[in-house]
């Protein structure tokens, strides 16, 4: 595919600007509200802020979890520029506006970049999520990451003062295809909590237990044995917060939550045919080695302070404890002659990272200056990443450590009233990135590698501007820098020339990107209208590159630009609104190393131009939602044409009656049972038959909430 060219992009931005409004910045059922987006760190309303956000609200949450099943999917669901969800364990290919998003909890980070697996969307159950903040676009608002934006999961709050005792129940159960006996799933969720005055607490559990997927064609969908499944699977989640008031404007807050999702391992995969459109199935069996799975805890610290000094203090100290268990097999790079045979050798990979870390920020306005505000801020972080073979005791990638301080500022000024505002801001990272002495697997050579402590520093700045002209209109521009580290645990296992020295050969210059976006939003009556075109660079990018059957990382230059609309029209009809969002990507990058970039993006690097139109319906006791969403065929110029995108079409549905004993609700996911191929697995791997998988089917799903 072409890529479009800037020129003809803005000519189309500049036809609806006229009439376009933010529904990314409203929240998830489309309605425009003055909301505080925590994950930007600073306190002014989301209508200043100059880039594209969404707040996905708790009732939204609730209803996409349903359908989809996790709160990634309910994110995929929403955001037009977010690739199609695998519906599986892992994430690899996932993107926001075609690069990798930072997943918070709380702000805590959940990404791994030293070994990113790709995890991260599975650390936390969404009963236990009060919204979602989606920051689109590369920034450092939260440190490394987050080239594609942040999705930071904000967990539920305890009662408020004076309701005494509450809390939340949920049970549901949902059924594939026809009705499968091993298609069946289905959960328990539960929380309470209560406001003594000073100290308040929640707490709470969730289960679940999923059952097989079917294709529309009763097929059971195949399973991923490396990179591990939902489905067949049985998570729990525990979760509490305890908050004590201190003084008149100061709160400590404690959150953990510990979540576990575990592979039942009852099946084992048949391979497919791509030549003959045969998708890869499973039957019973039991698989080699330990079930796939993610274990994750997170825990902060919070202290806030909303009048110190006449200003706002914010203060936390986290940590994460990860692992994620791969599935195994005889693979070449596990293989060593000293152990068993070549090629009889089993192994599976589990992949640990530990994170510490602090946030500090205050945030004060000036007297002096009328509508002015600053934000001063420090972060810190280490993460200890490494991946181990579980079967022999081996370590894949060695321990790695990644150490960063970072000062930033951030200032806001509001002038005439309001209608402009004007926000600037630059963080230093100042790194360093520590690997002992190791040696690699036998199938690498064992060569061995002396440690070293490479270091680098980046400045990162971001500015931007809105301006309301006339009620109900707003225009803004942006631009942003975010970085990451390259995928080091990658690069690290791979070594297979001898004598290397990690402060020699190891190329740890981080991933700088940058989004420039300009944006239009207008609300005015029954209508929303939003527009936002965007450009991207990384001159060293992370590149996924398919090598025997294995992903490894290449730095090339990627160029992405892309433009969402979206509409929302409430109309005449008491409680019926009409909304559509629409998102176009394109996405190349530099293939032969001449610094021009020359081919597109594929499957595993960008997500497909897409569609997304629903009606909701609410009225008395009832409501309603039917959503589509249009994945439009794509191909990839520079690519295996066998990898080109044909498209599919999937239409969802919910209802919802509020009974006086608790909320009864019904959905159906892929209502009209279209039998698809997964974009991910359409356009990748073009000779890979035990990876090429249909999505799921129809699925019916019933529940119950009952709020006291």
């Amino acid at each position: 595919m072409k890529k479009s060219r800037a020129p003809r992009n803005l000519l189309i931005l500049l036809a609806v600007q006229a009439a376009c409004t933010g529904a990314a910045r409203a929240d998830g059922a489309g309605g425009i509200e003055e909301v505080v987006v925590s994950a930007t760190r600073m306190d002014v309303p989301i209508s200043a802020l100059p880039s594209t956000f969404e707040v996905i609200d708790r009732d939204t949450l609730v209803m996409q979890a349903q359908i989809g099943g996790s709160a990634v999917d309910a994110v995929a669901a929403l955001v037009p520029s977010f690739s199609p969800t695998r519906q599986k364990l892992s994430g690899s290919g996932e993107t926001l506006r075609g690069r990798s998003p930072l997943y918070l909890v709380d702000g805590v980070p959940q990404s791994s970049p030293l070994r990113d697996d790709s995890r991260d969307g599975f650390t936390i159950d969404p009963f236990f999520i009060e919204r979602v903040e989606v920051i689109f676009g590369s920034n450092a608002i939260q440190g490394i990451g987050a080239t594609g934006g942040v999705v930071n999961y904000v967990t539920v709050p305890s009662p408020r003062e004076g309701d005494g005792w509450g809390g939340n129940f949920l049970t549901q159960g949902s059924v594939e295809g026809s009705g499968e006996d091993d298609g069946f799933g289905y959960k328990l969720a539960g929380r309470i909590g209560r406001d003594f005055g000073v100290l308040d607490f929640t707490v709470g559990a969730a289960y679940e237990q999923r059952g097989a997927y079917y294709d529309a064609n009763g097929l059971r969908v195949g399973h991923d044995g490396a990179q591990g499944e939902t489905q067949d699977s049985t998570s729990n989640s525990v979760f509490g917060r305890l908050g004590v008031d201190v003084g008149d404007s100061g709160r400590l807050e404690l959150m953990a939550n510990h979540f576990e999702l575990e592979g039942d391992g009852d099946y084992v995969t048949v391979a497919g045919s791509r030549a003959d459109g045969t998708p890869t199935s499973a039957v019973r069996g039991t698989p080699e080695g330990d079930t796939p799975m993610n274990e994750v805890t997170t825990v902060s610290l919070t202290y806030t302070d909303t009048d110190l000094f006449g200003g706002r203090l914010s203060g936390q100290l986290y940590y994460n404890d990860y692992e994620g268990v791969f599935g195994g097999g005889t693979f070449a790079n596990f293989q060593d002659a000293s152990i068993a045979p070549v090629g009889t050798l089993f192994d599976q990979s589990a992949n640990n990272s530990e994170k510490r870390g602090f946030k500090l920020a205050y945030d004060r306005g000036v007297e002096s200056l009328d509508g002015f505000r600053y934000v001063l801020g420090l972060d810190g972080i280490r993460d200890e990443t490494y991946q181990a073979l579980v079967q022999t005791d081996r370590l894949w990638v060695p321990e790695t450590a990644f150490e960063s301080l970072a000062p930033f500022v951030q200032v806001h000024q509001a002038l005439w009233d309001d209608r402009v505002n004007l926000a600037a801001g630059v963080r230093y990272e100042d790194a360093t990135l520590e690997v002992d002495d190791y040696t690699t697997l036998a199938s690498y050579g064992s060569q061995f590698v002396d440690g070293g402590s490479p270091h680098f520093t980046e400045t990162l700045v971001n500015y931007g501007v809105t301006y309301a002209p006339v009620d109900g209109l707003t225009l803004y521009a942006s631009y942003a820098e975010g970085f990451t580290m390259p995928d080091v645990g990658r690069v690290l296992r791979a070594v297979s020339v001898p004598d290397q020295d990690i402060d020699t050969f190891l190329d740890v210059s981080p991933i700088v990107t940058d989004n420039t976006e300009i944006g239009a939003e207008y609300s005015t009556g029954p209508v929303d209208l939003s527009a936002a075109y965007f450009w991207s660079q990384a001159d060293k990018g992370q590149f996924l590159v398919l090598v025997d059957g294995v992903y490894e990382v290449q730095r090339q230059r990627t160029e992405i630009d892309g433009l969402e609309l979206s509409a929302r029209w409430r109309t005449p009809l008491e409680g019926l609104a009409l909304s559509a969002s629409y998102a176009a990507l394109n996405g190349q990058t530099d293939a032969d190393g001449n610094g021009k970039v020359d081919t597109d993006l594929d499957g595993s690097n960008i997500a497909p131009d897409r569609a997304l139109l629903a009606l909701d319906y609410a009225h008395g006791n009832w409501s309603a939602r039917v959503q589509g969403q249009f994945y439009l065929s794509r191909e990839f110029a520079g690519g295996d044409p066998r990898n080109d995108f044909e498209g599919y079409e999937l239409v969802d549905a919910w209802l919802s009656y509020q009974a006086p004993f608790g909320d009864l609700t019904l959905s159906a996911q892929n209502l009209f049972d279209e039998q698809y191929i997964s974009y991910f697995s359409d356009t990748t791997g073009p000779t890979d038959d035990l990876r090429y998988f249909a999505g799921r089917g129809r699925v019916i799903t019933l529940g119950y909430q009952k709020k006291f």
